[in-house]
């Protein structure tokens, strides 16, 4: 099977050095390019694309608001940052990115990045077939979560899930049994399934009928043992971690807990 690759990057010449170390990539790769996001975008909606190579910044649109456009569509490519600016990752990540290249790239470290967003389209498409009319188009979150870890592939049903928490690159599946580490991205978790997940910060989601109590902490925390810590966690069924609670997330989590009860 053939991989297309666009390469997106308003300089000449960085394009032909990422057209150039893909070219000694293994595997069959038809590599397109694009010298800014708007001419990206036409070629993004109107050819199918298994990857994207994406520059941060650009004249007009950039890279980060291309991304922002592909997010909420359907079988949007894999998407990779490749940039000189590294202060731009955390944002990268928040805009469901795959991996995150700093510049001047290394043969090996795209090679990882290809690799890794490959991986991310087969498990999208595994979790889509897996979906059994759950609606891959809004994500490809069906009944079970295809995961791919360690040579091995594993099928976890997405009810046993308690909660999920994005660590940079990757997302912590956590049920009661063990914790996966997935693929994939928060907010594709959150748009397919807005009715089962519970956003309590911005690199956390939890399971809305898995919350059991919001509380307010005083304490110093494991993390940072030097550093006393005030402010709030949820706790939650199956799982004795608490969770912290952002400020900006507390009145929503305070009302869906209320507006649980009140169910009961």
């Amino acid at each position: 099977m053939v991989t297309r690759v666009l390469v997106v990057d308003d300089e000449a010449l960085a394009r032909e050095r990422l057209r150039d170390l893909l070219g000694r990539l293994d595997g069959a790769l038809e590599v397109g390019e694009a010298a800014d996001a708007r001419t990206a975008y036409a070629r993004l909606i109107s050819e199918p694309w298994d990857v994207v190579l994406l520059d941060v910044q650009m004249p007009g649109m950039d890279g980060l608001g291309l991304a922002e456009l592909l997010r909420g569509r359907a079988r949007a490519p894999a998407v990779v940052f490749v940039t000189a600016h590294a202060e731009h990752a955390l944002r990268a990540f928040e805009l469901d990115a795959v991996d995150y290249l700093t510049k001047p790239v290394r043969l090996e470290r795209l090679r990882q990045a290809l690799d890794k967003a490959l991986r991310w389209r087969a498990a999208a498409r595994d979790a889509a077939a897996e979906g059994e009319g759950s609606g891959p188009a809004a994500g490809g979150i069906g009944t079970c979560l295809v995961i791919h870890d360690r040579g091995r592939t594993e099928r976890v049903p997405i009810d046993e899930v308690i909660y999920l928490k994005a660590e940079l690159k990757y997302v912590t599946v956590r049920t009661r049994d063990r914790s996966y580490i997935y693929d994939g991205s928060l907010h594709e978790f959150e748009r397919a399934q807005p009715e089962r997940w519970l956003r309590i910060h911005r690199n956390a989601l939890v399971a809305r009928e898995r919350v059991r109590a919001l509380e307010r902490v005083h304490e110093r925390t494991g993390d940072n043992p030097g550093e006393p810590f005030d402010g709030w966690v949820v706790r939650l069924d199956g799982v004795s971690e608490r969770l912290q609670v952002s400020r900006r997330q507390l009145a929503t989590v305070r009302e869906a807990l209320l507006a649980e009860r009140a169910a009961c």
